[in-house]
């Protein structure tokens, strides 16, 4: 019989736990099991309010450090009245055949997660306001979003699929994925990224409002104008797209990039 492994944890009820309390935040250790360790799994966590980060390591469970910042108010009084605050962290946590899910109730207050990963794991992350995304020395496919914070992931390996909108974006790999294409965003800052300088890859790059920089030697494609059909009959449009396209050592994989107000950078480790 499969043997299924579901574990609920909320707040401090797990198998290892600790409760530490420091000025101004309320924190949380949870310790996560694994049905197969060893094995490669995936990870999902979204937050409203708060950073992410995400380590890979020599372990065989997910480590879990929550962090709740308490809201500062000018007035802890109010005619005579003291103010009073559960300052309740509630986090919770589901496996199931590798497969873990955290929840938070980040829609309320900040919470800042710390994640230790088995090294072998992919990663499902996302962040809207107060808190930037951070991932280092992880394997495996990554798809990160973040409104109003920065991405920063740092010797992976793999496929990313990324996207910001007011932070900045900067991924370096040690190693790609050769077989899964890649698209990288941000609207109103940088993509930064770095390659393995024997990396066989297409680039496909358009910047509205800035550049495009790289020290690969870069064969650049000139694209033919695009015609497309009118609704009307007889009639036709042409434009010319303002993408760049570039093969870095005969290409490979293409790694799609995009930015508004930000440049574009391709940098060879």
């Amino acid at each position: 019989m499969k043997k299924i492994l579901q574990i609920m944890i909320i707040a401090c009820v797990l198998a290892v736990s600790a409760n530490l309390q420091a000025q101004g935040t309320e924190q949380e250790r949870l310790v996560v099991p694994l049905t197969s360790p060893g094995k490669a799994g995936e990870l999902k966590v979204g937050l409203i309010h708060g950073s992410i980060t995400v380590t890979g390591y020599n372990g065989k469970e997910i480590i879990i450090d929550a962090e709740m910042v308490q809201k500062k108010y000018k007035n802890s009084t109010k005619n005579g009245l003291k103010r009073v605050s559960s300052g309740t962290l509630d986090v919770s946590a589901e496996e199931n055949n590798n497969r873990v899910k955290i929840s938070t109730n980040s829609y309320k207050r900040s919470i800042n997660l710390d994640i230790k990963v088995p090294q072998n794991f992919s990663l499902y992350l996302s962040a809207i306001n107060n808190g930037d995304i951070k991932v280092d020395n992880v394997n495996g496919d990554f798809e990160i979003k973040n409104v109003n914070g920065k991405i920063t992931m740092t010797n992976i390996s793999g496929s990313v699929n990324a996207n910001t909108t007011n932070g900045k974006l900067t991924v370096g790999f040690s190693k790609i994925n050769a077989n899964t294409n890649m698209a990288l965003s941000s609207f109103n800052k940088d993509i930064d990224i770095t390659l393995p300088k024997s990396t066989k890859a297409t680039i496909k790059a358009k910047s509205d409002q800035g550049e495009i920089f790289t020290d690969f030697d870069m064969v650049l494609e000139k694209r033919k104008p695009k015609v497309e059909n009118n609704s009307k009959p007889g009639t036709y449009k042409v434009k010319i797209e303002q993408w760049v396209y570039g093969k870095i050592n005969g290409g490979g994989v293409e790694i799609m990039m995009k930015s508004f107000n930000g440049d574009i950078i391709v940098r060879a480790k």
